[in-house]
């Protein structure tokens, strides 16, 4: 419904269990609507920023086609405070991100050591509203060597989805272990092992080593 309640007494709206909303798009005036708390908390655990949700106004016909834009949460409580719907056309296509999941084990990690260096995890794409995928699968199973990766040309994508991403934008691929060079102390022995005071070192049966024939 509209909301009539503006600056600091949108607090005691939100005490109340209803939150502020701000709807926006091209061609729309900018609109302030309230809604139940519970029910768009719900709905933004669920749709994320790129399902797009059907939105009903209060007083007017039909839904709106929206996908959630900024949303504003408490600093410390992470509590929702506010959220910004954008209306779009579905008969004109957005470009928007979609983010990009990782499925199956790489075989490099086990058998190798390696670890997973997650490079790209969202994909830019321009499509109409209604077809934006929810999310895009990368199949790491694969990923057997060090040498192999997974970029953004490698993914097979719906043919009316454009991707906007770069091509060689390398997404996942399995790098080696981090080896620690430790340096060890070589000590060379050409006539016997000075002690720290310069002088030839003592055996163990409290005998000096031999000298040579200068110092005799």
């Amino acid at each position: 419904m509209p909301r009539l309640v503006t600056g600091k007494k949108v607090k005691r709206l939100r005490a109340s269990g209803v939150m502020p909303v701000h709807m926006y798009g091209k061609g729309i005036d900018s609109s302030h609507f309230q809604v139940d708390t519970i029910e768009v908390t719900s709905l933004v655990r669920s749709a994320g920023g790129n399902v797009p949700v059907n939105v009903s106004v209060e007083g007017t016909d039909g839904d709106d086609i929206c996908f959630i834009r900024e949303v504003q949460r408490h600093p410390v409580t992470e509590e929702l405070l506010h959220i910004d719907f954008l209306k779009v056309d579905v008969n004109n296509k957005i470009v928007l991100g979609v983010p990009i999941i990782l499925d199956g084990d790489a075989p490099a990690i086990d058998e190798l050591g390696g670890s997973v260096l997650f490079n790209l995890t969202s994909l830019s794409v321009r499509c109409l509203p209604l077809i934006v995928p929810e999310s895009i699968h990368v199949d790491v199973s694969h990923l057997d060597t060090f040498e192999k990766s997974v970029r953004v040309s490698d993914l097979e994508i719906d043919s009316e989805i454009e991707i906007m991403s770069n091509l060689e934008t390398m997404i996942v691929r399995v790098v080696p272990p981090r080896i620690e060079e430790v340096e060890e102390e070589v000590v060379e022995d050409e006539e016997g092992l000075l002690g720290e005071d310069g002088e030839e070192s003592v055996g163990e049966d409290g005998s000096e080593s031999e000298s040579s024939e200068e110092e005799r």
